[in-house]
This record gives C-alpha cells, structure tokens and sequence, in this order.
C-alpha cells in the first residue's frame, strides 16, 4: 500500500549530498507540520523513483531518520512519523493566558446542539444511498437538485409545515444564504431594485442582498413583527414563525397586509422558516407560504435542524421565478453534492429526520424553561420571545449595559451576543434602539449544559446587583 503515497517534499535533487538533503526536507516537514505524526511515508523504491534517487540513498535516508527519532518503521506496517514536537506556523493565533484556564462556552444565537448530530442514522443513509444510486444521479444533475430529494422535501413541508407545493417548485441549495444570494440575482435579473427587510434582524442577509445590487431598506419590528406599512421596493425578507432576533410571531393581520403589498405591487415575499420545526408552548405556526403561494418563496435547511456543516437547503419558488433562479444557479455554478442529496432524501424517507426533530424539540424545550426559570432567580427582567427555536432575548437598559456584559462574559468564559454587538440594526450607530441579549442556548453540549447555565446566572446576577 505505501508504495503508491504520494508525497511533497521541499527537496532539490541536484543539490550536492542527496541523501542528506533528502533528510533535511524529511525533518522540515514533520517540524512544521505538514507530515503529522503516525503519517505513512512512501516506499523506498517509490520515493526514489519520484525523487530520481538510487533506491540505496532513500534507505539510508530513513535509517538516519529512524535513528534520530524523527520516523518509526516496523515489518509489515512500513515507515511512519513518529510522535515528535512540531513547529506551529507563525500564522496561528496563540490564545489568551485568561482562555487557556476554561474552556469557553458558546452561548451564541443559532448554533444547534452539535453534539447531537444524528452520527449513525446519517452514516446509515450515507451507506443506503451510494448502495442504490444510479449512474444518471451521479452524473452531473439539474441544477433546482436530484427528484428524490425535491420530492422528499415537497411532501416533508407539506406534512409538517403546511407548505402548498410539488416537487417542480422546490429547489435544492448548499444551505439558505447561497440560495438567498442565487435568489437576489434572479430578482435582480427580472429588475428588482430593492427588497425590504426586518429592523432588527441579520446584517449577513441585508449583505447578500446588497452584493446581488439591490437597496435594502428598513421594516421595523414590533410585538406583531414587521410592519407592513414600511414596506417598499419590489420584495421582502421575513421571518414570520420566529422573527431573528426579537422571536416576536408575525401577527396574521400583518401576514394579510403585506400579501396584499406584494400582490398589488408585483412583489415577493421570501419566508425564512429558519426554526419553524421547533415550538414549546403549541404546534408550530403553518408557513405563511400557505396563504400566497404564488407569491411567496418560502426558504428551509438543515443548518438549525441538523447541523451548518450539512449546507443543505430547499427553496419553494413561485412559478415566475423558476426560470431565473435556475439560470443564476447554473451561471454560478451553484450545484450541490449528490451524495448529500441523496443520503438527505434517505433520511427523509426513514423517518430518521422527523425522530431528530422530535427529539431536539424536547431538548431545546426542557432548556429554555431551565434558562426561564434560572434566570427568574437573579433578575426580575422576564425573558422576551416566543417559546421557540434555539434562542432567548434578555433585555438590557442600554447598549453600554449589553455591551459590558458581553465583555464580562468574555472574562468568565462565556461567548455572548447581543442586539447592538452583532450589527443587526440597520443602522448600528442608532443606541436609542432596544438592547439585549440573544441568549443562544441550544449549543452548549449536553454535559456542558449546567455548568453553562450556572456561569451566565452568576453573570447576570452580579451584572444586576
């Protein structure tokens, strides 16, 4: 086997004493890293045939290395790297001496429980799907995604979200912010010039919008969500079963006026249900896709459900726009891995993604109490938000308060954000804006989920005396 390894070596053959600078260029790569150790090296003879050497050059090279600690060789295993110290690259950030004391706990807005990523049940559909697939389904595909996974996905939102489609209008994309992007250059192709979006509410989206050359202006949210009397321009961006990040419903009155905004103005309205599945106090609220499907593009992925990694996402497109996103996603070459896409439609069809999600909705459900009721204990300020999703707001007198706390939890160990710390007002610089923190608290893994509750309770308790 390790006669076929190939390897890279900073070795110049012509140089006088070949098997001393073969042995320099050997040293030189496990210091700094590049060969790690328990790595297997080439076989003599193929080393030596790649780099020009006699064969005998190759051995003595190794014999001098083994000799000095730097390999480990042994009959039938070959020639390795052995366990030796090895040179960080001057690029890498050395930590804080206070971070090296604790580990740091993510408390962080959006950020599943990584922890519980369905492993088995994944590897299982991994191995199903490369067992069955066809040649045609991994050859390159159409690029609005594989059928079987549009049509998992189609009759999944149909059951579980009440979303009005067939397969023919989902497409399928590397997570929602790609699909965002191909989205708003499709718009723009068919002369969209501007797109409302929520205040406060993502600056990574009003940025995309903004790349693909479409103004975003501004639809403050109140306790019924976005206001539909601020909308304008051609489209709008919402978060109407969960709003990000104030976690306020939008409010069906609010739900029919900006229907009729967009039916009278020949606009879109893009639903990000980017949480949907997840509701505590009643059955999640249906996708607002249901009411104007001819109007409404409603928006999907796996990146809460299961993990960002996955980069899976679905957009249900009016038929309108099909045609557009499907050209701007084949200029960008904006394909998605079809093993992905097949093992995602395996999951579906098993039954595996609705027994995660039920089982992360407990979880998340049980959390968010204990932070209610944790909280409760050393402040009299009640947490704001729905019961839903994966985050909480705790509101603060100010920005200056919001900010030292996110300060004082850096000390203690503690990653927090806030309203005004992540640029999700339109205008940051505005501190008569409401302040708080978005208490993020589906990331910490399970065992870490006391101690990262006990921390922020003390935060907060100190903070407030």
């Amino acid at each position: 086997m390790a006669e076929s390894l190939d390897l890279h070596l900073e070795f110049d053959p012509d140089a006088g004493f070949p098997g001393r600078s073969l042995e320099a260029a050997l040293r030189d790569s496990i210091r700094a890293g590049r060969l790690r150790a328990g790595s297997r090296l080439p076989g003599s003879r193929s080393l030596a045939t790649d780099l020009g050497l006699a064969r005998g050059t190759v051995v003595q090279a190794y014999a001098q290395l083994v000799a000095e600690g730097w390999l480990v060789s042994a009959p039938g295993s070959g020639t390795r790297v052995a366990e030796v110290p090895h040179d960080p690259p001057s690029s890498r950030v050395k930590p804080h001496p206070s971070a090296a004391s604790a580990q740091v706990i993510e408390l962080r807005p959006g950020i599943p429980d990584l922890g519980s990523f369905p492993r088995t049940a994944w590897a299982s559909s991994v191995r199903r799907a490369l067992a069955t697939a066809s040649h045609d389904e991994l050859d390159y595909t159409e690029p609005t995604g594989l059928p079987g996974l549009r049509a998992a996905v189609a009759g999944y939102l149909a059951r579980t979200r009440g979303v009005r489609c067939d397969p023919d209008a989902v497409v399928i994309t590397a997570g929602f912010t790609q699909g965002l992007s191909l989205l708003a250059r499709a718009l723009h192709g068919r002369g969209v010039r501007a797109i409302a979006t929520e205040n406060p509410g993502l600056a990574r989206h009003r940025m995309v919008l903004r790349a693909a050359g479409l103004a975003v202006t501004p639809l403050t949210v109140g306790a019924g969500g976005a206001d539909p009397d601020e909308a304008t321009g051609q489209a709008a961006l919402l978060t109407p079963a969960h709003q990000h990040p104030t976690g306020v419903v939008l409010a069906p009155r609010h739900r029919y006026q900006l229907i009729a905004w967009a039916r009278e103005h020949d606009a879109f309205l893009i639903e990000d249900d980017y949480d949907g599945e997840f509701r505590y106090d009643q059955r999640p609220v249906g996708a607002m896709q249901a009411l104007a499907p001819e109007r409404i593009v409603y928006a999907g992925s796996t990146s809460k459900s299961l993990a960002p990694g996955v980069r899976l996402g679905w957009f249900v497109v009016p038929e309108p726009l099909r045609r557009d996103l499907t050209a701007a996603i084949r200029e960008a070459g904006a394909g998605v891995s079809a093993i992905s896409q097949l093992a995602m439609a395996d999951l579906l069809a098993h039954g595996d993604y609705d027994r995660h999600i039920r089982r992360m909705r407990l979880s998340y459900r049980r959390r968010r109490a204990e932070l209610a009721d944790r909280l409760a204990e050393v402040t009299a300020t009640p947490l704001e938000g729905i019961a839903a999703g994966m985050h909480a707001l705790l509101p603060m007198a100010s920005a200056a308060e919001e900010r030292r706390l996110i300060q004082a939890g850096r000390r203690q160990g503690l990653h927090l954000t806030g309203l005004h710390s992540n640029d999700y007002w339109h205008d940051p610089a505005d501190e008569r804006q409401a302040a708080a923190l978005i208490l993020g608290y589906a990331a910490p893994p399970s065992h870490a989920w006391a101690a990262a509750l006990t921390r922020l309770c003390q935060l907060v308790h100190q903070s407030r005396r």
